[in-house]
């Protein structure tokens, strides 16, 4: 059977088991009207009384509804990081697509932090108001430079809307940003690396959506923007540990984002000097052949599709990448199930092993690997209550130290009405703010809840929707 023509099949049942002692989650109810698109075009600026995040869809329809929608204000997979915690300051801070109010699909790039030492957060501030774009591909990603400058890196689209660069005007402070640069870039990956500078990935539609690098000593000039890998296209995710930066990606075949397939991995430790394969291999971009040092496994000759999540590193410093895979681009079941996977390097080959069932594409989670070797995994595992649109229940499986088998801990939410998807994974996390998300109906235009958990699933707090002071507490939901 052709792999783009897979049949649909019957849906596999849900697991059961997943009963947990606490409270079902009180919500909002679901707005029943398609939100007001329309605009003031006089930018936005300021604050917002209130944590709200983008609600969108896609529009690419099937049997089981659309690709991907619902509460999307910390998508996509491909924006990171859009959250660090920082010592210094104890806050993490973190950034998401907002909008003025839950009727209006008016996307804001947002910052705002959780104060460790008050357990309050403020009035999230708007770094950049995209206007009459309500697409969250151009949510914003953020880094953090070694003198406590936060950086907001707001996505473009395509080579139809351009990238913004901003920079704090003072340190570990959300109050105020100026403009450094408007350029084009999508997917913004930015790594600042202690005194060396800031290395960011990106993507770039040239010839498909290809990947590209560029850098910058102290972020006000940066290199030439240089091309990593135009086999046809890519999505990549990437991570920074140490002086390391680290990105997993997959390959379009003739440029179709639906066909996406195999995985590969590079790293570089000297900002975009030298790229290496997992064994060390000396990599000279740009990668043009889909057969190269960089392949982690074939998944286009197994039919199979592939979603990046996230990339991480074990105890031993090896590469851990969590990705689904799939047998169809649309949602709804397939003649195969979905699975969520990892692809380990062990220091002398890949080892790639499932997790546990997945139900769509776009369910997006993250991979913590703690120092004592415990491996987490926070996402929306479970179905939710729009059973087949993007996002679930969210739930905490975990992988013993001694490299056992995945087990499911406990369920971060349950009995809620709208899905929850995107669970992010802040840079250096706090035990106290270890992931953060939004909530959303992926059937219909919603109101769309923020949320963050801690390092052991024991608590859900929700950011305030509505806020009355300049300072609050996030809502303790259990």
């Amino acid at each position: 059977m052709p792999f783009t023509t897979r049949l649909l099949m019957a849906w596999n049942p849900v697991r059961a088991g997943t009963a947990c002692c606490m409270a079902l989650l009180l919500l909002h109810p679901v707005l029943a009207a398609e939100p007001d698109v329309s605009v003031s075009p006089i930018p936005m600026t300021g604050r917002i009384a209130g944590y709200r995040g983008i609600w969108f869809d896609l529009g690419q329809t099937s049997e089981y509804g659309s690709k991907y929608s619902g509460g999307l204000g910390t998508y996509t997979a491909k924006h990171c990081p859009l959250a660090i915690y920082s010592k210094k300051a104890n806050k993490t801070f973190f950034v998401f697509g907002g909008t003025p109010k839950a009727s209006e699909r008016r996307l804001l790039a947002m910052i705002g932090y959780y104060d460790h030492a008050t357990g309050k957060v403020p009035q999230p501030h708007i770094v950049h108001d995209k206007l009459k774009v309500n697409d969250p591909h151009d949510n914003p990603s953020l880094a953090m430079d070694s003198e406590g400058h936060l950086w907001v890196f707001v996505s473009g689209r395509g080579r139809q809307r351009p990238g913004f660069k901003y920079r704090s005007k003072l340190p570990y402070d959300i109050g105020a940003f100026e403009q450094i640069s408007e350029e084009e870039f999508t997917y913004p990956q930015p790594w600042w690396i202690n005194e060396k500078g800031c290395l960011h990935l990106f993507t770039k539609y040239t010839r498909g959506r290809e990947l590209y690098w560029n850098r910058s000593k102290k972020g006000k000039t940066w290199t030439k923007d240089r091309k990593l890998a135009g086999m046809g296209g890519h999505y990549q995710v990437s991570r920074r540990i140490g002086s390391r930066v680290m990105t997993a990606f997959n390959y379009h075949p003739n440029g179709n984002v639906d066909l996406r397939t195999n995985l590969y991995f590079l790293e570089t430790s000297k900002l975009g000097d030298t790229w290496t394969s997992a064994d060390g291999e000396a990599i000279h971009p740009p990668l043009t052949q889909t057969a190269n040092p960089a392949l982690v496994h074939d998944y286009l000759s197994e039919s199979r599709l592939v979603y990046l999540k996230d990339i991480n590193v074990d105890a031993k410093g090896n590469p851990v990448i969590l990705y689904i895979t799939s047998d169809h681009h649309q949602p709804g079941p397939h003649a195969r199930p979905r699975y969520w996977m990892t692809a380990h390097w062990d220091g002398k080959a890949w080892e790639c092993k499932r997790i546990t069932q997945a139900w769509h594409n776009y369910d997006m989670g993250s991979l913590y690997i703690e120092p004592e070797g415990t491996w987490r995994l926070i996402a929306p595992i479970e179905p939710g209550p729009q059973r087949h649109g993007t996002g679930g229940e969210m739930a905490m499986w975990i992988r013993p130290a001694d490299g056992g088998h995945w087990h499911w801990l406990r369920a971060l939410t349950q009995g809620s009405v709208r899905n929850h998807g995107y669970a992010r994974r802040p840079v250096d996390a706090h035990p106290d703010f270890y992931a953060f998300w939004a909530d959303g109906n992926p059937d219909d235009p919603s109101l769309s809840l923020l949320y963050f958990t801690n390092r052991e699933g024991t608590a859900l707090w929700q950011l305030p929707n509505v806020m009355k002071g300049p300072l609050e507490s996030p809502i303790r939901l259990f």
